[in-house]
């Protein structure tokens, strides 16, 4: 039996894939692994990467219809074996340690009593072998995507509860599998954005408290221009209209907030302006 069901969402993305699979195969923990891939259409050289090539750890592939990703992670928890499960996307590199770090974790509070159900979120940068732009700088420092910088001060200690949904990041975290079998993402989504953060707030209630180990390191390569960015973010802007309760809904004076800084011709204020332009668009 497996310490760690590795859980990865991919759609024809064959070349990224084989990469990420190269940094699970270096793990310090990969013989206590197995890899879950869940590939939202047929895809031959998907296939290939993960059938035919000579892999250190069991690789699992399951094919299934065009969806979102909540619906790819939910069928792969369900073929995971182990009782902890890694989510990742297809784009992350773990390095060496970070599995062992999520299993240590778990193991650790289990030892000194902690939470009966927890999470652990591994600590992701972007990957400094492809240009950083300014944007994903902006992204990173924001908190917009990678908002570490929020939590450094829980670093090795539990996000509290009320912003732990926040941080609840499918990028790279751990989570108890039958808690996710009980309590799945949502599968009536379209528009990528806010499902992880809507299932944090979900999960509050279970409950289950969120543990940050910034030694579990990971690189996530996905080079991202401004355009792309801001395109990212109009997404987001559409797709949070979708959870209409959760805090990172702009309502009120925090909307007010936005249209004034949606003026500026800052980083900040063009992606919020991209932001407010897709809730418009719903």
């Amino acid at each position: 039996m497996p310490s760690l069901s590795v859980i990865i969402p991919t759609h024809k993305r064959s070349k990224i894939l084989e990469q990420c699979l190269k940094h699970i195969e270096k793990q310090t923990a990969c013989e206590a692994l197995e890899v879950v891939i869940v590939s939202d259409e047929p895809d031959e050289e998907t296939a290939i990467v993960c059938k035919e090539k000579k892999w250190k750890m069991p690789i699992k592939l399951i094919e299934i219809g065009r969806c979102q990703q909540g619906v790819a992670r939910n069928r792969g928890i369900e073929k995971a074996q182990s009782s902890r499960s890694l989510i990742i996307g297809d784009d992350i590199f773990l390095k060496p340690e970070a599995c062992e770090k999520h299993i240590n974790a778990h193991l650790k509070q289990a030892e000194e009593g902690g939470p009966l159900s927890m999470a652990v979120l591994g600590y992701t940068t972007w990957d400094p072998n492809i240009e950083v732009t300014p944007a994903m700088k902006w992204l990173e420092k924001s908190g917009w995507q990678f908002g570490y910088p929020l939590i450094e001060s829980y670093s090795k200690d539990f996000i509290p509860k009320p912003i732990q949904h926040r941080f609840t990041y499918t990028s790279h975290i751990s989570v108890p599998t039958d808690i996710v079998k009980e309590h799945p993402f949502r599968e009536d989504l379209s528009l990528y954005g806010w499902e992880d953060v809507e299932w944090g707030e979900r999960i509050k209630n279970v409950p289950l408290q969120l543990f940050y180990e910034p030694e579990a390191k990971a690189i996530h390569h996905h080079p991202l221009s401004l355009e792309e960015s801001l395109e990212r973010m109009e997404t987001l802007g559409r797709s949070i209209t979708n959870f209409p309760h959760l805090d990172r809904h702009p309502t009120g004076l925090k909307r007010i907030a936005y249209k004034i800084a949606s003026l500026l011709p800052t980083m900040s204020g063009k992606h919020r302006k991209a932001f407010l332009r897709g809730m418009k668009k719903k």
